[in-house]
């Protein structure tokens, strides 16, 4: 069976060296750097031949160099004859564009496939994709991990009236996500339907399903500028909830976002490390915590590497 081998983009160095560490790697040597006229460059510093080849990389931050400093490290493997490159990519790029929602509209994420598979992946590790479709643009396998089993875990441990809550969708759209959370902890669920005008401003917020003198627990999978899980606390703690908490998988936190969480009427928001939050660096009296996934990602890694 080939080795391992893991290496870090520079998108999200932490979480691939908490990968390795778990896994009890050591982290592949790749450096990553900008010529003069800002094209992205890359150089394997070890030997990945006949090796299976894992390269961590999340589509946050600077998403457009993370995404091409991605495909060429998968391409330098390739060419450098490992027997196979995975491609782990916690959050997955462009994945809000996912259907033809208008005249004219691009499909961007079914392009971020395409580009995967022509560099030369041979599989792709994901989690949490916005729109569970996207698996269907590769020719190759694809696993979309669910955060499914850390929030459980979370709420059971922090939470001490999770006897008495309600898994809330901030959207239609997570419905089917916090359904299969409230099936497993035999609790209620609701969901808020939002009529939205402009792009991350919501107009109107309408509350289907019963929170009043429960605790409310908000499940989403994207927090971007936090203005829709921001407004649908508001609209909780209106419909009578005791608490609110809020369980989001990528905290991409643009803007004000960190801010208005702070002063929104959470408990606490939870986050699973899957994109680097520079804003939690420094201590400070944030609402914000981080809960770490990295096990989930090491799981697959040593199932996979075993076919």
């Amino acid at each position: 069976m080939p080795n391992i081998k893991i290496f870090s983009g520079s998108s999200h160095p932490d979480l691939g060296q908490k990968i390795a560490d778990r896994l009890g790697l050591e982290l592949g040597k790749v450096v990553t750097k900008k010529f003069s006229n800002q094209e992205t460059c890359v150089e394997i510093g070890e030997s990945v031949r006949g090796e299976d080849v894992y390269i961590v990389q999340s589509g946050c931050g600077e998403i457009n160099d993370n995404l091409m400093e991605l495909l060429i490290m998968i391409n330098a493997c390739k060419i450098a004859s490992a027997s196979r490159v995975t491609a782990v990519i916690p959050c997955f790029p462009y994945a809000r564009q996912d259907k033809k929602d208008k005249s004219r509209a691009p499909i961007s994420a079914k392009l971020v496939a395409n580009m995967l598979s022509v560099s030369g992946a041979n599989h792709i590790i994901t989690m949490d994709l916005h729109a569970s479709q996207i698996q269907g643009f590769f020719d190759i396998p694809v696993d979309n991990l669910y955060a499914e089993p850390a929030v459980l875990k979370w709420i059971k441990e922090n939470i001490n009236e999770w006897k008495n809550c309600t898994i809330v969708s901030p959207d239609a759209g997570g419905a089917k996500r916090v359904t299969s959370i409230a099936d497993r902890l035999n609790v209620d669920f609701a969901l808020i339907h939002k009529e939205r005008k402009k792009a991350n401003e919501v107009d109107r917020m309408v509350l289907v399903g019963d929170v009043k003198d429960r605790v409310a627990i908000l499940v989403d999978d994207m927090a971007d500028t936090c203005g829709t899980i921001c407004h649908a606390a508001d609209k909780l703690v209106s419909a009578g909830a005791t608490k609110v908490f809020a369980i989001l998988t990528h905290g991409i936190f643009s803007g004000p976002a960190i801010t208005r969480i702070n002063d929104a009427c959470f408990e606490a928001a939870n986050i699973l490390h899957t994109v680097p939050v520079k804003s939690l660096d420094t201590p400070t009296h944030s609402k914000v915590f981080l809960y770490l996934d990295y096990f989930l990602h090491c799981r697959i890694i040593l199932k996979t590497s075993k076919l």
